[in-house]
């Protein structure tokens, strides 16, 4: 039976919160958002049932013990606090060496960090697409157009470099032109890079040609927490992969989030890219 108490949602940037939220409430479930300030949406903050600082750990562990929820999310993007600023914040709660440790390994380290912290304070911590499963790409999703023979061989070498990049806790995503890699993903998120990518055809071949082509590949990485950090894309992102000439998107099947996923197909059809769900190598079993 599932333990009593409402589901807390930690919530960041973007409008993964926000869907959750409507998809929680239309289920009818218990919901409490401790929204993180300068991160969360404005609308979000505004539903909130408690605002905080991302580094105020000890209110955040004290807000949460007066809910006592029967489950925590972490959900939505924040930007990573400056070294100094997490060791101080963690070192509250725990040894400063071992917080030090952590913090050197890079950012998926810091959100296992993050993780531990709750769950030895006896939380549950669980992924949003545990709670919203409707959010995240089947095997089945697929747009009105379908990638060609060069598109396959960039997703193809896009996975490989993905994989092999895994270790060293890059970013999620890749934009590859058959085997030629234009970018990948740093701290910067996947528009961002995308539109790197944009300015970089503007100043080698002047204004954008339709026929550039090239391809996004958006995956989770191998041994990658899904609890806390999984790649999300939407129509925003379909926006930009057209403004930068691409043929199309590739997602990682059953380990990323689509949200408005009708508007995000529709998107992609009526700017005539291809947007598909491929199954990764090094998830042994996708979800969903």
């Amino acid at each position: 039976m599932m333990p009593q108490g409402p589901i807390a949602i930690l919530a960041g940037a973007g409008q993964l919160p926000i869907q959750l939220l409507g998809h929680l409430e239309r289920t009818g479930q218990d919901v409490r958002i401790l929204a993180f300030r300068g991160f969360a949406e404005a609308e979000l903050q505004r539903r909130a049932h408690a605002r905080v600082d991302l580094l105020d750990l000890k209110t955040i562990m004290s807000t949460l013990e007066g809910w006592r929820p029967q489950a925590v999310s972490l959900v939505g993007a924040v930007r990573r606090p400056g070294f100094s600023a997490l060791l101080s914040a963690y070192s509250l709660l725990r040894n400063m060496h071992e917080v030090r440790e952590v913090i050197a390994r890079g950012d998926d380290q810091v959100l296992r960090g993050a993780v531990m912290l709750l769950e030895e304070r006896g939380h549950r911590v669980i992924g949003a697409h545990e709670l919203a499963p409707d959010l995240v790409a089947s095997r089945t999703l697929t747009g009105a157009q379908q990638p060609g023979a060069d598109d396959h061989e960039a997703i193809a070498f896009g996975l490989e470099l993905l994989a092999s990049l895994s270790d060293f806790d890059i970013g999620q995503g890749a934009v590859v032109d058959r085997r030629h890699v234009l970018a990948i993903e740093g701290p910067e998120g996947t528009d961002r890079m995308i539109r790197r990518v944009r300015g970089l055809r503007q100043s080698w071949f002047g204004l954008r040609r339709r026929e550039e082509g090239g391809v996004l590949i958006k995956a989770a990485k191998r041994g990658q927490d899904l609890r806390v950090d999984m790649p999300t894309i939407g129509p925003r992102t379909v926006v930009e992969a057209a403004k930068a000439g691409l043929a199309g998107i590739a997602i990682g099947a059953g380990s990323t989030f689509v949200l408005e996923q009708e508007e995000t197909l529709r998107t992609a059809d009526r700017l005539g890219l291809f947007l598909i769900a491929v199954d990764l190598p090094w998830m042994e079993k996708p979800l969903g």
